[in-house]
């Protein structure tokens, strides 16, 4: 079984920077896709970016150029950098990693930017 923590949230002022990690430990494929997702109030769960063992990243069009996703395929872990944070990006992080058919969630950290 596969379970993921989750660090890094917190509040933060418009304009500063935050850095998310997520460790995964169980049984994990050594070719798998790790990212970040969100999910606002009153909104639908949607991705953020995320990055495959080979190091192929996507981003959404919101947080391109302010934030860099990285990953150790050594350690499990993945971390989003994110900078220059706007209100909107307000929302609870869920860390997740997918292979095969199997896809395993954090429990979410919360990150709040005050404007």
């Amino acid at each position: 079984q596969v379970q993921l923590v989750e660090s890094g949230g917190g509040l933060v002022q418009a304009g500063g920077s935050l850095r998310l990690s997520c460790a995964a430990s169980g049984s994990i494929f050594s070719s798998n896709v790790m990212g970040w997702y969100r999910q606002a109030p009153g909104k639908q769960r949607e991705l953020v970016a995320q990055i495959s063992t080979g190091g192929s990243t996507y981003y959404t069009d919101s947080v391109k150029g302010r934030s860099t996703i990285s990953r150790d395929n050594a350690k499990n872990t993945v971390s989003l950098q994110m900078n220059s944070l706007k209100p909107e990006d307000t929302a609870v992080y869920y860390c997740n990693v997918q292979f095969g058919s199997k896809t395993t969630w954090g429990q979410g950290t919360q990150v709040t930017v005050s404007s």
